[in-house]
């Protein structure tokens, strides 16, 4: 059966489904076509179903769970680190508050965070891989950084001001930030769902007991990244709660959905439903 799978270009992504683009695993009986965009692209086309499997952005997810699954894994969670906003020079929060910021998308986790974090913004729509640039012409007062960009914004000549992992932390005592997740669809044949889940899953596990050639896969796809910022990358959002999200990554998940909703951010209550294998 051919199933098209979507997720980002990028080193954690690629991390994660080494074993399937390298045929390290056996598939039972699926074939995985790897259609890869930037997650507020693949956001968008969620919306009509388009890829059987996909990334998602949990905030996203919020319009989009009658038609997908969540899987148990495969999910990118900020563990006290996360979406980084930046600037040209240092800012303190109640400047960041009054700045026009460049986001990655409306749909993005990254944004629902920032929404709870600072309220109402003023905000330009940029392609995350641009913000950076787009913060240093002028074309925004700060940006919002997603993906590898937290880790190279100083060699851009960047200030960091906020770091929405870390307030999120300290607002919930504790609990990561779920920015990514991949959903499967929900009108896939019962066992085809079940094999989806254990094939993905075995994947990601491969990939944490194959580290080294994994990584080397990666790095294909880590723009301005070197040997040890993409190990650093991935190691940040591929990890155990990547490999199960357990009860801890569920209850960051219900959190975030929760007070999206609370504050009017979302359309209503979601109620988390995951696929099994």
């Amino acid at each position: 059966m051919h199933l098209r799978l979507g997720h980002s270009p990028d080193p954690d992504d690629a991390f994660m489904f080494y074993a399937l683009a390298a045929g390290k695993i056996d598939c039972e009986g699926l074939e995985f076509e790897h259609v890869m965009q930037d997650i507020e692209t693949l956001n968008r086309r969620a919306e009509s179903g388009e890829f059987e499997i996909t990334a998602l952005s949990v905030h996203a997810y919020a319009y989009l769970h009658d038609r997908y699954l969540l899987l148990p894994h495969g999910a990118s969670m900020g563990d006290g680190y996360g979406p980084l906003f930046v600037a040209r020079r240092p800012l303190d929060v109640e400047e960041l508050r009054r700045a026009t910021i460049a986001v990655p998308g409306l749909r993005t986790s990254a944004y629902l965070a920032a929404r709870l974090a600072l309220g109402d913004f003023a905000h330009r729509v940029v392609a995350f891989d641009r913000i950076m640039e787009a913060v240093r012409a002028g074309e925004a007062d700060a940006g919002l950084l997603i993906h590898e960009g937290q880790l190279t914004y100083a060699g851009a000549d960047l200030h960091a001001v906020l770091d929405l992992g870390v307030w999120w932390r300290d607002e919930t005592g504790g609990l990561p930030l779920p920015l990514g997740v991949n959903a499967v669809r929900r009108d896939l044949p019962a066992d085809v769902v079940r094999r989806v889940t254990r094939v993905l899953g075995a994947s990601i596990r491969y990939a944490l007991e194959h580290r080294r050639p994994a990584v080397q896969h990666a790095l294909r796809y880590g723009r301005g990244l070197d040997d040890a910022l993409a190990d650093r990358f991935i190691d940040m959002y591929v990890n155990e709660l990547t490999e199960d999200l357990g009860e801890r990554g569920r209850a960051g998940i219900r959190e975030f959905l929760g007070r999206g909703h609370a504050a009017g951010l979302i359309p209503g209550p979601i109620a988390l439903e995951f696929a099994s294998a």
